[in-house]
């Protein structure tokens, strides 16, 4: 149904991915590092439990609110110019959190602000970078590039703390933001002349209106005409609801029930496992040897793995197990997550695309908004395990449906 890439790191051979990919694990880096400073500076000034929990919302919720809204604005305006609006964005979000620290003015009032203008970034750079992904390699190496751009998010998670943690023992916090506002110019340059976009396609999509909320429930009938991509939505909405992250900021509990609570090398582990994990997955799916076959039945299975070892490691007291685990669930959350989007990306009808992808956006980051609740509210009223375990069950059983659901569609076709 959709294609696969027919050699090994295919999107890699096209000149405009690679300078793509460099500029989104840049960005990807100086987004984490943002979060390392800037976290750790309100931590200490404010030490407020309720400014964490409006990072996380404020960091989620413009996915969820504006991602249609963006894409539609990608259906009729050129996806460069809006992925260069979400990094100048960020790149003053830097600069405003540089020059409160600076000048130690902030205030949480300051703080809320820039971590609302953070999410909105977010919401222009990577909707409309998805957009534009598909201009830059095209529908024979799409699956290839999704593959590429997932592992580079996740090389940019893993750097980017480091490089935020040398930035501050370095530079310091007080100019250690201003040098991360830099790292935004590469992709704010690149997008000056790249070669892509609505004025160098053969077929230019027709200019459609911009309806706002209306276009979230248009672009929703348009889909539930195309089941493989229906279901690919609900799919990443039901991942993004019931597990999403929210596991990494409960990582604190589950190193001290495991018996390594302290700030070493075996609570390092524990945060780096699923994206040492996610990485060797992109790796291997890129390396030719065919181990999925991309269709919607196969990321299913794979996202029933994912919630199975997020289930076991919920439970267990091992942590020897507990990594394995964990790195397993890296391993199939990409594999399930880069399959969803390639499909998305394949079945996305052209007139339409950026809404579409502002539709999974919104189910696949925006609802992510709401994992915090299931995973880590209700880990405080009984244990950040059971809560775990609880979601990835959930989250088990709708997938269930939907595999039950798209074999039903199969054999009446």
């Amino acid at each position: 149904m959709t294609p696969t890439a027919p050699r090994p790191f295919e999107a890699l051979r096209h000149g405009g991915f690679r300078a793509f990919l460099g500029t989104f694990m840049l960005t990807m880096m100086a987004d984490n590092v943002e979060h390392v400073i800037s976290y750790w500076v309100a931590f200490q000034k404010f030490n407020s439990a309720a400014l964490g929990g409006f990072a996380v919302v404020s960091h989620w919720a413009p996915y969820l609110f504006f991602s249609v809204f963006v894409g539609a604005l990608n259906d009729r305006f050129d996806s460069r110019r809006l992925i260069q609006i979400g990094a100048t964005l960020f790149a003053c979000v830097s600069l405003g959190w540089g020059y409160f620290i600076f000048t130690d003015t902030l205030q949480i009032w300051h703080a809320m602000v820039l971590l609302v203008l953070h999410g909105c970034a977010g919401v222009f750079w990577l909707t409309s970078s998805q957009v534009l992904l598909y201009d830059v390699v095209g529908p024979q190496s799409i699956a290839s590039a999704v593959r590429l751009n997932a592992s580079a998010r996740y090389l940019g998670m893993l750097v980017g703390p480091g490089v935020g943690s040398i930035i501050l023992r370095t530079v310091g916090q007080r100019y250690g933001l201003f040098l991360n506002a830099c790292f935004y110019l590469p992709l704010l340059i690149w997008l000056v002349r790249a070669p892509y976009g609505p004025k160098f396609r053969n077929d230019p999509r027709p200019a459609r209106a911009v309806r706002g909320i209306a276009d979230i429930d248009d672009t929703l009938r348009d889909v539930r005409l195309l089941p493989s991509l229906f279901r690919m939505i609900m799919l990443a909405g039901a991942a993004s609801f019931f597990i999403g992250n929210s596991y990494q900021a409960q990582m604190p509990r589950f190193a001290v029930d495991l018996g390594h609570g302290d700030p070493g090398v075996q609570y390092t582990a524990l945060l780096g496992a699923d994206a040492a994990g996610a990485l060797l997955a992109g790796l291997l799916l890129e390396s030719g040897r065919g181990l999925f076959r991309i269709h919607p039945s196969s990321a299913m299975r794979l996202a029933i793995c994912w919630a199975a070892a997020l289930f076991g490691f919920a439970l267990t007291h091992s942590y020897p197990l507990a990594l394995v685990l964990l790195f397993l669930a890296g391993f199939f959350e990409l594999s399930f997550s880069s399959m969803t989007q390639t499909i998305a990306q394949v079945e996305a009808p052209s007139e339409i695309r950026g809404r579409v992808l502002g539709l999974f956006s919104m189910a696949s980051a925006g609802l992510r908004a709401f994992s915090g609740i299931n995973v880590g509210l209700v880990g405080s009223a009984l244990t950040v395990h059971v809560s775990l375990a609880g979601a990835t069950f959930a989250f088990a059983t709708v997938v269930t449906l939907l595999l039950w659901s798209e074999r039903r569609r199969a054999r009446a076709v």
